[in-house]
């Protein structure tokens, strides 16, 4: 039983008509009526009655006529759905991403993969970007997105935003009626920092900055992840420095500040290994590009 000696059989039996069975087939009659004799004795029984005047189903014909469509109807959804899994339109990959990608940018990039690549199914693995890169070297996830990249070989990296750093603090605090903060500002001022471990990408940019400018902040705390050095900034515990998009979160009773005399930047960087096979990753790396 072959699948066009099913299509054979559905159109005779949609039409109960040879001729216009054949036309609609874009074949002429003697080889489709020779395809529904193969396909009746293949299933050793007589799928119509025919006589000069008419064909009509027989009771095991008109049975078989539901599985048929439901047989050519699953061949046709296999068919397009190894075509899309072949041009990347479906598959699943596994995203890496850091806490502060997944205010804004993530939740972003979800929505258009929705929209253009509804086929595409994500599992996401939140980490800080050190993190991420072991888990690429050893193909746990499919792409990360990351603060920093070294120029480690078969990795394919690529900038894909780059944000401000601002200063975040109480709304009744006295720098917060400023336009801008000047770093020297923020000397002896306490302060909620990143952790040099876990925040090491924020640690090192802020750390050299208040080393450059010669200020000495009161650290209070070392936290790892933005949303909770917010919070300890809306608790009044002191004033931070955090990426821009921080304002996403509840930030009620909070101002952000630019710096007046610096210029601090967070870069966010999507990286995938060169050696990755998976079809769905050149059609997801496009669509990623087409959110700048």
């Amino acid at each position: 039983m072959e699948l066009h000696q099913l299509r054979c059989f559905v159109a005779v039996a949609e039409e109960l008509h040879f001729g216009r069975a054949a036309i609609r087939m874009h074949m002429t009659q003697p080889p489709l009526s020779r395809q529904v004799q193969l396909l009746e004795r293949a299933l050793g029984i007589q799928l119509f009655e025919r006589n000069n005047r008419s064909v009509r189903l027989t009771t095991a014909g008109a049975g078989f006529l539901r599985d048929a469509r439901h047989i050519l109807a699953f061949s046709d959804q296999a068919a397009d759905g190894a075509r899309r899994l072949a041009r990347g339109e479906a598959g699943s990959l596994t995203l890496g991403f850091t806490a502060v990608s997944a205010y804004q940018m993530i939740p972003q990039l979800l929505a258009r993969a929705q929209e253009q690549l509804p086929g595409l199914q994500f599992t996401l693995r939140e980490m800080v970007s050190s993190a991420q890169l072991e888990a690429l070297a050893a193909h746990r996830i499919d792409v990360a997105f990351v603060r920093q990249i070294n120029d480690a070989d078969g990795l394919d990296g690529q900038l894909i935003s780059r944000e401000p750093l601002l200063v975040v603090l109480p709304h009744n605090h006295p720098l917060a009626r400023e336009t801008a903060i000047a770093v020297s500002a923020l000397d002896q001022q306490p302060f909620v920092m990143y952790a040099p471990d876990e925040g090491r990408y924020f640690y090192d940019c802020i750390a050299g900055q208040f080393a450059l400018s010669g200020v000495k902040p009161r650290y209070v705390y070392h936290l790892g992840q933005t949303h909770t050095v917010v919070s300890m900034v809306k608790a009044g515990l002191g004033l931070a420095i955090v990426p821009a998009s921080a304002a996403q979160l509840h930030s009620e009773g909070l101002v952000f500040k630019p710096l007046l005399d610096a210029q601090l930047h967070a870069e966010l960087y999507m990286v995938s290994r060169h050696d990755n096979d998976n079809p769905a990753l050149p059609a997801f790396r496009r669509l990623v590009e087409g959110l700048n």
